[in-house]
């Protein structure tokens, strides 16, 4: 588990990014002022600092300068102020990356895992609970086979390849040989649920087949 550390006033947005992050298995501490974040800083130990800018009592550029003078722990600044010179700050006091809001909170979960990888390159990978056995044609969960229809195992197969991409109904009528391109976009939502069924998937708090608003779904392998 990766412990974050993450300063920021606007509680709803951190409270939903840490609901968020917590699938991916990292662990987030917020800190609504400044003056809590340098004191949480002191108290406990964390493996990176997610940073506002615009808080009260004591701007984000001042942080991030206490911080880095103490210790080298990664800092992302995750601020609306987008401007270059705010950008060319917050590195020269020590930000290793500045993420300009708003952002889809899955990009925050790429920028710490590559962050997290650079720093321990002998961190053993995560296990996927899914595996593909093309010669098999077989796909089992944590070991276990699935019971899949020829269209299912296409549609899982082809989704775990593209492991955390969005992907519409329209790519897996056109990329899915098993599926008739005839076939309603409707269709593909039937076929999804019953996937969903077969892997364990909650329907209403999905963890592994995720709706993406206007665009389709995605596979998340972890």
């Amino acid at each position: 588990m990766v412990n974050v550390l993450m300063i920021e006033d606007d509680i709803e947005l951190a409270q939903l990014l840490k609901s968020r992050l917590y699938k991916d298995e990292i662990e987030v501490t917020i800190a609504a002022t400044p003056l809590e974040g340098l004191s949480l800083f002191q108290t406990k130990v964390f493996d990176l600092l997610v940073l506002d800018l615009s808080l009260p009592q004591m701007d984000g550029m001042e942080i991030c300068r206490l911080i880095r003078q103490e210790s080298p722990i990664p800092i992302i600044i995750s601020s609306a102020r987008s401007d270059i010179r705010d950008k060319m700050m917050g590195y020269s006091r020590g930000a290793d990356d500045f993420l300009p809001k708003p952002y889809d909170p899955q990009e925050l979960i790429f920028r710490i895992d590559a962050i997290m990888r650079r720093l321990h390159p002998t961190m053993n990978k995560k296990l996927s609970p899914f595996e593909v056995d093309e010669e098999r044609h077989e796909i089992t969960r944590e070991g276990s086979p699935l019971r899949l229809t020829q269209a299912e195992y296409d549609i899982v197969s082809y989704m775990i390849q593209k492991d955390r991409f969005a992907i519409s109904r329209e790519e897996l009528l056109m990329n899915i040989g098993s599926i008739k391109y005839e076939s309603s976009l409707k269709s593909i939502d039937v076929i999804m649920g019953r996937i969903r069924q077969k892997i364990g998937d909650d329907p209403k708090n999905p963890r592994f087949i995720v709706s993406v608003r206007g665009v389709g779904y995605k596979f998340v392998n972890e």
